[in-house]
This record gives structure tokens, sequence and C-alpha cells, in this order.
């Protein structure tokens, strides 16, 4: 079980798919992918340790039983340029990934040209009010390495895609449970995880996501539109 961003009820897939999740870090949203239907999933990242964590999770669930008619696969490359012909994919995921990226316009043109007409595309970023206070707590927490180069704006992010050709569809905010646990650790950022607070929320978000008890879950629907850390948007390639 992982923390997925991505709705695959708004985002339905179809057999025989060909799916790509760019930036996919340890492979949350491809093995999800890969595991709900069956397509054709390639996971893209620059991290090679990631990526072998993607493939070991990967075994991990499937083993050597591989069905027929779907695949999964986890490849080393940058999203400025993708190495994949135009119209090669069906579906695009891109989550938690362009706040990270300095130029980050170069991957959306990338995406728009190896997504099919009428393939969908799926985005999301941390959400602008969560997000700007865990700057205001820690600069540590965005100067790390690789860490977060821009807060986006919801209209930012969407005025960015649609200038794309693409259409939005739909859009939610996920994680608002999340929130409370990253504020702490940023104002708590100098003892890191070893402080009791952020221990505490960290096993409550363990807990929740294993167990996924009601009452989480209907608090997470009720707090995400006011607080959600992230935001999600879907889109359909028109042209």
């Amino acid at each position: 079980m992982s923390l997925e961003t991505i709705n695959f009820d708004d985002f339905p897939l179809q057999p025989g798919d060909r799916v790509l999740d760019l930036g996919c870090g340890e492979g949350r949203h491809a093995i999800s992918a890969y595991l709900s239907a069956d397509v054709h999933v390639i996971g893209l990242d620059l991290s090679e340790r990631d990526l072998n964590t993607a493939r070991q999770r990967l075994e991990a669930f499937v083993g050597d039983d591989v069905p027929e008619g779907k695949s999964c696969t986890f490849v080393h490359g940058s999203g400025h340029a993708l190495p994949f012909k135009d119209n090669s994919f069906d579906k695009v995921i891109c989550a938690e990934v362009l706040e990270h990226i300095p130029e980050y316009q170069s991957f959306l043109t990338e995406i728009k040209r190896v997504l099919k007409p009428g393939g969908l595309f799926a985005v999301s970023v941390p959400r602008f009010v969560p997000e700007w206070i865990c700057w205001r707590l820690s600069d540590a927490y965005h100067e790390a390495e690789g860490g977060h180069v821009r807060i986006f704006t919801a209209s930012e992010l969407r005025n960015a895609v649609e200038r794309q050709h693409m259409r939005r569809y739909r859009r939610h905010w996920a994680h608002s449970l999340h929130v409370p646990y990253w504020w702490l650790r940023c104002l708590l950022w100098e003892r890191g995880e070893t402080a009791k607070p952020v221990q505490v929320y960290h096993r409550f978000l363990v807990w929740d996501l294993m167990q996924q008890p009601p009452l989480t879950r209907l608090l997470d629907r009720i707090f995400n539109p006011i607080m959600g850390k992230s935001v999600v948007m879907y889109f359909v390639n028109e042209l």
C-alpha cells in the first residue's frame, strides 16, 4: 500500500494503455497503475537509487509471476528530453515533481510531445498556502539539495499546462492530514525526525495509511478543500 496523490477514478486506465510516470521516484504511482489495470507502464527518474527501490518494490508485489498483456519498467532519464517518440503514451503522470525543477516549462513541452491526442495528463504540486508556511518555518526545508525551488499557485500551474493546448477536466486536493506533519517537521527542523512530536505524528500517519479508518478518511475529505497538501489537476490533450 502506498500514498497515492493521483486518483485513478479521475484518471481511468484502459486495457493496453501506455502510461508514463515522469519523475516516478520510488514507483508509487507506476506500480499502482500496473497493479490496477492491464497497462504498460514506464517509470522514469533521474535518481538511480529511487529507481532501484522502485524495481525492488515491484518485485515484492509481483515476484516471478508476470501476467501477459501488461508490463512495468523503470528507466533512467530526464524530463527535459524524454527518450520516447512523439505520441508514445495514452496517459502521463507527473506527481510532486515540477516544484523541484527550475525550468519546468520544458517538462510540459516534452509531456505534450509524447502524449497522444486525446490522451490524459495528471499533475500534482504542493498547494500554495501549506507550502508557503513550510518555507516561512524553515529555510533548510527548501534549500536542501533536490528540494523545492518554487511555490505554485493553482492558477499558475493550470495556465502553464493549458498553454500546451490541454484542457483541464478535474481538480481536487489531497493529503490534508499530512500538512501538520510537515509544519512540525519544519518548525523542529534542526532536531530532524528524532523530535518527539514529529515521531508521534509520523506514527499516526503510518497507522492511518495501513488501517484507513473511516473517521480519518472522512476528516481527510472534509479538510482537503481547506488545507490539502497537494493540488491535483487532470487534463486532456486536445491537439
